[in-house]
């Protein structure tokens, strides 16, 4: 999805990214960008003119008069992301800073299929009225899939769902631009934008109907070769533990939602907490971020026992939280990739 559908080019998406930070300069845009002073004049002018930037005050800088003030216009263009759950479809759309501006929840019916999918996609999209502002749809998904193609190639307990165009099925009906990624990709995505440089090297951990991770690694998000890491629900914690639907017995996930169906919450806890202790052990990584339904349910009893195990040995311990941005986490984190397109910069 180009950002050349919105923007001159990428030295525009440049400036509007620095531009997102606050009220700056032109000076100050054009120390920032690397670009001349030239070029940054001439790139405002075509912001300011398309409304994406405002002239939003003055400021003095050394001798001679006050530098005029620049500004996003956050709802000048808007985004919308989807988050996929095997019973449930969360839509928000958001603004330019990635700030949600509303949303929408729909029930999915057991085992839909694509078709079905995509209906229930379009009548969120239209109850939120998306209007010809909005770039296009992110949409965080079941692994496995390819985000390169947007096709979704075998998602465990969904049949039907294989190697599935999502992307272009969801292009042709909505007529917007689609990106499709994984919703434990979409997830980190989200929170890398809340925090920038504080996170480099993290996970974040989803615990929904599934258990996965999407990877941080020297502050870019990992994907693996195959667009598929970050598989932890279907590590092995038991040999002889219950069958998973992956096909293999005692994986972290199935383990888990037995512990969960049978009410025993503290054993669930206990198993992702052995899980995220491993994943600690093995990337060496210093952030961990909890979120998912289960999760949300009890945060402090997933918080408390993943600190407590992670810090049974001797190295400096990870810093572990549950996220603060609730049920919206992948679907805002899927609308900050089409953002991310837009603005012209991967993170």
């Amino acid at each position: 999805m180009p950002n050349l559908r919105y923007l001159r080019g990428y030295n525009d998406a440049v400036v509007l990214e620095h531009a997102r930070s606050g009220s700056l300069t032109r000076g100050e845009l054009a120390e920032r960008s690397g670009l001349t002073p030239q070029a940054v004049s001439k790139i405002v002018n075509r912001l300011v003119a398309d409304g994406l930037l405002t002239r939003s005050g003055t400021r003095n800088v050394g001798v001679g008069k006050p530098r005029t003030l620049l500004s996003l216009v956050p709802d000048s263009r808007l985004a919308l992301g989807a988050q996929v759950e095997r019973d449930e479809l969360r839509v928000v759309l958001t603004d330019l800073t990635g700030a949600i501006v509303e949303s929408a929840t729909a029930p999915l019916p057991p085992s839909f299929d694509p078709e079905t999918f995509v209906d229930v996609l379009a009548e969120l999209v239209d109850k939120l009225g998306a209007d010809d502002r909005v770039l296009g749809l992110g949409i965080g998904f079941l692994g496995p899939l390819d985000h390169r193609t947007g096709v979704v190639h075998y998602p465990t307990n969904l049949a039907g769902w294989q190697d599935v165009p999502l992307r272009a099925l969801a292009e042709q009906r909505l007529g917007l631009p689609v990106v499709v990624d994984k919703d434990t990709t979409a997830a980190v995505v989200a929170e890398s934008w809340r925090r920038g440089e504080q996170l480099r090297d993290a996970a974040l951990v989803f615990v929904g109907t599934g258990i996965g991770i999407g990877l941080l690694l020297d502050g870019r998000v990992h994907r693996g070769q195959r667009s598929n890491a970050g598989e932890l629900g279907h590590t092995t914690v038991q040999l002889d533990g219950p069958p998973c639907a992956c096909g293999r017995n005692g994986c972290v996930e199935a383990v888990h939602n037995r512990a969960v169906a049978d009410g025993e919450p503290a054993f669930a806890a206990s198993v992702l907490a052995t899980a995220v202790a491993d994943l600690v052990q093995l990337l060496d990584i210093d952030h961990v971020v909890l979120a998912g339904r289960a999760v949300l349910a009890a945060p402090e009893l997933y918080l408390t026992s993943v600190r407590a195990t992670t810090t049974q040995d001797a190295r400096p311990p990870a810093e572990i939280e549950v996220t603060a941005l609730g049920d919206d986490l992948v679907a805002a984190g899927a609308a900050m990739l089409v953002l991310n397109e837009f603005y012209g910069r991967p993170r």
